[in-house]
């Protein structure tokens, strides 16, 4: 597969993906409104659960961040076999990981939950939802690994279409289970876990859709031993960029988790507040997280291709995109946040109040997460992993979660402070990355990347 044209594959492959990410953004809006309809108690179990559950699944990111770039690479080169390889390699690696994280959510949901300082009134109400929420973590540890192979493909369209049905799915579904149906009662109200089963029920439906695109686009027929073995070359390809982009992730999780550990000291109304914000600022984050996830696809075959001035001036190019798309989208979001706010979720006066204000604070936020977003993905799929690792690693410890601390609770300044401490580590992390990537420090990994597909036998599947 030649190596595609920048310009033209960067808005091509950007606008399906954030339709998906809108897609899975809504679900979760709508996850929580629901939940925030039996009362605030509930939307803050609702977003307690989602935070720990996004933490184990942190570990997916093994496979997650280096598979993407193992695939583009080796179709940049030319190497399909490779990408192949590499593709039936990560299915099986997603089975053994998945289990681990399903099992110990359902095994130390109390405990996990108790860590995030889970109030009195909140833990009852969250341990159900992470049990439940288990199976899916092994669903979807394989839907994220199909996805990310379709996406090096430059599938885009068709990893929407899987998106648009699972997430239809479980909206149609996560009604009726949560809330009940008055023309069904024989159907009780299940509550968060009805939010759980749904979500079990479409990421079933979504592996049949992947697996079938699998074959009917890709030419590639899993078999059921690829879905156990562990093969350690392909993997050794994929562990090269996903355990440090793993470990970042890691890192940057465990200092969020410290910071909502903060929040959680501050009561119940403050989780809430958290959490409702969180949703709304995740609709002006979608075009960040999409360019992002588009040049890392697109670096990855220029990289492969051995086009590294075109890399350079994509990621330029996306970066300016971003910006100013992340700037307008914030503002858009604060100016529409408090009827958002009471028409979604709550219409506690004081929760609206502090939640617009945490709006506000976001505009300055989420530039510097661009930065991160854009420059940390086209770093890694340059094979330049682990330098956001060592340099961000002491932000996040010192700035995200020291700060939230510092800020939110010893100098008393609450969730503005927790937000800021947010805003800081973002625009250093940030910055660090885009002066390495002006500075080229990521040209010696793209052409060690190249040597390491020209070492590997072409006939090789």
């Amino acid at each position: 597969m030649a190596a595609p044209d920048p310009p033209r594959r960067l808005l091509a492959l950007t606008w399906p993906l954030l339709i998906e990410l809108l897609l899975g953004i809504a679900v979760g809006v709508a996850g929580t409104a629901l939940a925030a309809r039996i009362s605030d108690a509930h939307g803050a179990a609702f977003a307690l659960a989602h935070h720990v559950f996004g933490a184990l699944f942190i570990v997916f990111r093994i496979v997650g961040a280096g598979v993407g770039v193992a695939v583009t690479q080796a179709l940049g080169a030319g190497r399909r076999a490779q990408a192949d390889a590499v593709a039936r390699a990560v299915l099986g690696a997603s089975t053994w990981i998945g289990l681990v994280v399903a099992v110990t959510a359902a095994l130390a949901a109390v405990p996990l939950l108790k860590l995030m300082n889970a109030p009195a009134g909140v833990l009852p109400l969250a341990a159900p939802l992470l049990v439940s929420l288990a199976p899916a973590m092994l669903l979807d540890a394989w839907n994220a690994s199909m996805t990310a192979v379709l996406r090096a493909h430059l599938r885009a369209r068709e990893t929407l279409a899987v998106m648009v049905a699972m997430q239809a799915l479980h909206l149609v579904l996560m009604v009726p289970l949560m809330s009940g149906w008055s023309s069904l009662p024989w159907l009780p109200a299940l509550g968060l876990p009805g939010y759980a089963l749904a979500l079990v029920l479409a990421r079933v439906l979504a592996i049949q859709l992947h697996l079938w695109l699998w074959r009917e686009r890709l030419g590639l027929s899993p078999s059921w031993s690829d879905a156990w073995r562990l093969r350690r070359a392909e993997l050794a390809a994929v562990a090269r960029i996903g355990v440090p982009g793993a470990a970042e992730a890691v890192a940057y999780r465990l200092a969020f988790m410290v910071s909502i550990a903060v929040v959680g000291t501050m009561g119940a109304a403050a989780l809430a507040t958290h959490a409702y914000t969180q949703q709304v600022t995740m609709f002006a984050l979608l075009a960040g997280i999409a360019t992002g996830l588009t040049v890392e696809v697109l670096v990855g075959h220029l990289i492969g291709a051995g086009r590294l001035h075109a890399a350079f001036a994509l990621v330029r190019r996306a970066l300016g995109w971003g910006l100013a798309v992340s700037v307008v989208g914030t503002a858009v979001v604060a100016l529409a946040g408090p009827w958002v706010l009471r028409g979604l979720f709550t219409t506690n006066a004081a929760i609206v109040r502090e939640a617009v204000l945490l709006l506000w604070l976001t505009v300055l936020l989420e530039p510097g997460r661009t930065f991160n977003l854009v420059v940390i993905n086209a770093l890694r799929a340059a094979g330049d992993a682990r330098y956001p690792v060592v340099a961000g690693a002491l932000s996040m410890l010192v700035v995200l979660a020291g700060g939230s601390w510092f800020f939110g609770s010893f100098l008393g300044w609450g969730l503005p402070g927790v937000w800021l401490a947010y805003a800081a580590d973002e625009w250093l992390r940030g910055l660090l990355m885009w002066r390495r990537w002006l500075k080229l420090g990521w040209v010696p990994h793209a052409r060690a990347s190249r040597r390491r597909l020209a070492a590997v036998p072409a006939q090789r599947a």
